[in-house]
């Protein structure tokens, strides 16, 4: 579930390079169809002039770069190379946060070089061996920064195998994932960041510093994968449009009739949540490929509309949803929906098609065809890992008949392989294709993420410590924020060492999640109760959100219904980001309103969320058959007339929650996992019981 944006994130909490060796690039085979040289050092330039164009960054006493032209080519030509000298300040104890740890680098300007025409950059290198050097350091492009935003993308990798022998450095451009925009590129940079140097002292000298192309860019975070056999069977049946017909019929139902008279629920309140829950579940049920036991990610009808003609059918699942699946049939067992036999019948039917899904060190791809099974990314997410994991968790709880089944699958998984032991953080995941790490972090503590980490801690995949290092607030310095952080002090508790901080928007005061959506701040809290295991952090902070949640659209925005939340668009079938500002250390905007974030509301604030659920009825066509539609624009009334999975399963687990006395919380917590982990969220505490300037 990639609903944080990746650059925006990755700048702010800083970035791990990938770190897959650059080899010598073999010109005969591989012609050089075009070069651009940034730095060659060879021309009649005066030096004065050609170092102008270089500056010297050190942010942390004692540290120092400095560099100068040495006689002395990588060619057989005589010539000169840029000579580096680094100085790195000696380590020590203080909590490891970019404001911190300093910034060591040599940086070219470049005054928004049109770089978007070539595949590869390419340089000479080789370390000084009397003064030493690390094996590798990090090479960087940053954009353009947009006038006062204070951000800028930032591309990075880094380069190993570097000896006392000059060596040519070819690194695709397409592993560095954080530029999106190569038009307009302001600096080089040679960086050498104290985490990942273990030698702190030392030279080298760098040469032929140049863009070129290839025409062979190489794989990319962005290519497609194809279900060919998807695509073979679709063409046997004439194409996508005659194939609807049997792709309905692997469904194990559809939804009866587009919207359901709102004055026909229930009135008494418990009666009216277990009709929602109620038909959410038969949608849930009913939208699964029945040969499979995968649910859809998605389906899409027409305005006023449920006839197949009108409907587009997205026969693609995630390991989001399958997770959330199995919450959901626990969800509606512990409602009384269905019998015990049925879903145990449903759930074994999920795991023999997980047992059979290609999977990589043990872990399953994003998004796979729930028709042919095949896999359609390349890309391994931690986040949305984590939720299959919890999936699996809770229903070994409840069903110990399947309990060898999902702890097979959970032991087969190591979530070390997102974890970056330099900064202490877990990565967004790895592209395959390309044998790559993500450089992107999910640095912010108070985003969904944060489940994963607990999950993460609890199986000893990864240290404790790794909880306190996630921010709980920016730097000051970090200006595009939406709010400055206040009291962002250093805390300890129980050998752990953390910045703390907090926002305050009127009265409120809290610590912010990424985009200040209501999933971020409480979809975690489907599965960990965190009012009863961390009263005084995530429990308070739930309860701060979803107010401000409530006032900020009822007040601010004049919106009579609440509850923001990445959803569909209404009025179409597109996905966007909403939130509201002042919850996000970003912020998304305003413009949709979304059914699962009024129900996660129940978590915290159940009468007002209860109140908010009837007047979406009562304004809106939003509630069908299978309950409610994904979202509407509280201005104009349109409303997106999509089930999605995840939405909907949210739905169900925060309603079981609530109706069934914290159901889904109970197994999760009682899982060993978790229980291993429990200990280390409870004594923190978020906001002083004074407010601080």
């Amino acid at each position: 579930m990639n609903l944080i944006n990746p650059l925006l994130l990755m700048i702010a909490l800083g970035m791990m390079a990938p770190s897959v060796e650059g080899s010598d690039l073999a010109l005969s085979d591989e012609p050089v169809l075009k070069k651009l040289a940034l730095a060659d050092f060879d021309g009649n330039t005066d030096d004065a002039v050609l170092l102008g164009e270089w500056k010297a960054i050190a942010k942390r006493w004692p540290g120092s770069v400095a560099f100068r032209l040495d006689p002395g080519s990588s060619s057989a030509a005589p010539g000169r190379s840029l000579r580096v000298d680094y100085a790195l300040p000696p380590s020590d104890d203080s909590v490891d946060l970019p404001e911190t740890r300093g910034e060591f680098a040599a940086s070219l300007a470049l005054r928004g070089l049109d770089a978007a025409d070539y595949d590869h950059l390419s340089f000479r290198v080789k370390g000084d061996p009397a003064e030493g050097f690390n094996p590798e350091f990090e090479v960087q492009f940053h954009g353009t920064e947009p006038a006062g935003s204070g951000m800028k993308e930032v591309g990075n990798f880094m380069v190993s195998g570097i000896t006392d022998q000059w060596k040519r450095v070819v690194v695709p451009l397409n592993y560095m994932i954080g530029i999106r925009n190569w038009k307009q590129l302001s600096a080089f940079v040679i960086s050498f960041p104290p985490r990942e140097m273990g030698v702190h002292k030392g030279a080298y000298w760098v040469d032929d510093i140049a863009l070129i192309k290839t025409g062979k860019p190489g794989p990319g975070t962005g290519d497609p994968v194809v279900a060919e056999k998807k695509k073979a069977w679709e063409d046997a049946l004439g194409g996508e449009a005659a194939a609807r017909p049997k792709l309905r019929e692997r469904l194990a139902g559809w939804p009866a009739s587009p919207l359901v008279d709102g004055k026909t629920l229930p009135c008494d309140e418990r009666e009216f949540l277990s009709r929602i829950a109620h038909d959410t579940w038969r949608g849930l049920d009913a939208l699964i490929d029945k040969p499979h036991g995968l649910p859809l990610d998605r389906v899409h009808f027409g305005k006023g509309s449920v006839n197949l003609s009108d409907s587009k059918i997205g026969d693609y699942t995630s390991v989001t949803n399958i997770g959330f699946y199995f919450l959901a049939v626990v969800s509606a067992h512990e409602l009384g929906f269905i019998t015990r036999e049925l879903a145990l019948k449903r759930l074994a039917a999920t795991l023999a098609t997980l047992e059979s899904l290609e999977t990589y060190r043990g872990f399953y791809f994003n998004y796979y065809n729930t028709t042919t099974l095949e896999r359609t990314s390349n890309f391994i997410s931690f986040v949305d890992s984590a939720w299959l994991t919890a999936g699996l968790m809770v229903a070994r709880q409840t069903f110990p008949e399947l309990a060898y089944r999902c702890t097979r699958l959970i032991e087969h998984q190591n979530y070390g392989f997102f974890y970056d032991a330099g900064h202490k953080l877990m990565s967004h995941g790895y592209y395959m294709n390309m044998a790559l790490r993500s450089s992107i972090h999910y640095g912010l503590f108070y985003t969904e993420s944060r489940i994963g980490s607990l999950i993460a801690i609890g199986k000893g995949d990864v240290p404790e410590e790794h909880w306190f290092r996630m921010a709980r607030t920016l730097p000051a310095e970090f200006r595009w924020q939406s709010l400055p952080p206040l009291d962002r002090t250093e805390r300890s508790e129980n050998g752990f060492r953390w910045i703390g901080g907090y926002y305050q928007w009127r009265e409120y005061r809290y610590v912010p999640s990424w985009g200040g959506s209501l999933f971020e701040a409480l979809m975690p809290s489907l599965v960990l109760d965190e009012s009863r295991h961390a009263p005084a952090s995530l429990g308070y902070n739930g309860k701060v959100h979803t107010d401000i949640q409530r006032v900020y659209a009822l007040k601010s925005l004049g919106y009579p219904v609440w509850g923001m939340s990445p959803s569909s668009v209404p009025g179409g079938d597109r996905y966007a980001e909403y939130g509201v500002k002042v919850l996000g250390a970003t912020g998304y905007g305003g413009g949709g309103v979304t059914p699962h974030a009024a129900v996660l509301a129940v978590l915290t604030e159940p009468s007002e969320a209860v109140a908010n659920l009837r007047k979406l009825i009562e304004l809106y066509p939003i509630y069908g058959d299978f309950g409610f539609y994904d979202a509407v624009n509280p201005v104009t009334g349109e409303v997106a007339y999509n089930y999605l999975c995840l939405n909907q399963a949210m739905i169900l687990v925060a309603l079981a929650n609530h109706l069934a006395d914290h159901a889904v919380q109970k197994r999760f917590a009682a899982d060993p996992i978790i229980q291993r982990a429990l200990p280390l969220i409870g004594f923190e505490k978020f906001v002083d019981d004074e407010p601080q300037a």
